[in-house]
């Protein structure tokens, strides 16, 4: 392998990397413009030497050129797992996770000097994100009566003053009485500290009832002696 073909590689694979770094560093994503150009530049690199050491003089291939491609897919999966993030029941970084696997690819295809394919999965990649995004938007305005339908258990937890969890108790029950799809399964209390109690509340929905949940825990919140409200969804079963 020449210099000049070393070089001509890794620039297109720098080139094309930037591109798809382009539209993430537009939307503002974490992953962006040096993120995936280095990816893909990374990739080609390591492309490059794997040919380098498995060939002579005359390219002839002496060895499997393949062992440290793979490799960099596993080396890809950990980076792409550092960029994924958990914000309560949502998660965010799935979509620069698999960009930068995808960058990775272009750049491999550039190392082994597979231009045009590497050209066509970078515009692909592009593409995607620039043409499905409004379609994935526009999808979610309508959510499936899946998500919506089954049976959903909350368990809402309270600690207040013990003179008022009584109080606490029956506005609950009495919340619960006004909806007809919902259903009080279990309300338990336990002492908190001296002066302080603990309400577990559980309640089965029929659909779903976030709404309806939070807003019970707001009113809660408001409560005179109330000092904390926290509420989840404990499971989920479809109907």
């Amino acid at each position: 392998m020449t210099v000049w073909i070393f070089i001509t590689r890794l620039l297109t694979a720098v080139l094309l990397g930037a591109l798809i770094g382009l539209e993430r560093q537009w939307r503002q994503k974490s992953a962006g413009l040096r993120t995936n150009t280095l990816v893909s530049a990374g990739s080609a690199a390591f492309t490059l030497i794997s040919i380098a050491i498995t060939s002579s003089n005359n390219n002839v291939y002496m060895g499997d050129a393949t062992r440290i491609i793979g490799q960099i897919v596993t080396g890809i999966g950990f980076l792409g797992g550092g960029v994924i993030l958990r914000d309560g029941l949502n998660v965010q970084g799935l979509n620069t996770a698999a960009t930068i696997w995808c960058s990775a690819a272009v750049g491999a295809l550039a190392g082994t000097g597979l231009y045009l394919y590497a050209v066509i999965t970078a515009l692909t990649i592009a593409l995607t994100h620039i043409v499905f995004r409004p379609i994935g938007h526009w999808i979610n305005r309508y959510p499936t009566q899946k998500e919506d339908s089954g049976i959903f258990q909350y368990t809402i937890y309270i600690k207040c003053k013990e003179h008022v969890e009584n109080i606490v108790r029956v506005r609950i029950v009495n919340f619960i009485k006004k909806d007809s799809h919902l259903q009080l399964r279990s309300l338990k209390s336990a002492d908190a500290s001296p002066s302080m109690a603990a309400i577990e509340a559980q309640i089965v929905a029929n659909g779903n009832h976030h709404n309806d949940i939070e807003q019970l825990a707001g009113q809660l919140t408001l409560e005179y002696g109330v000092t904390e409200v926290e509420w989840k969804t404990d499971s989920i079963n479809e109907a």
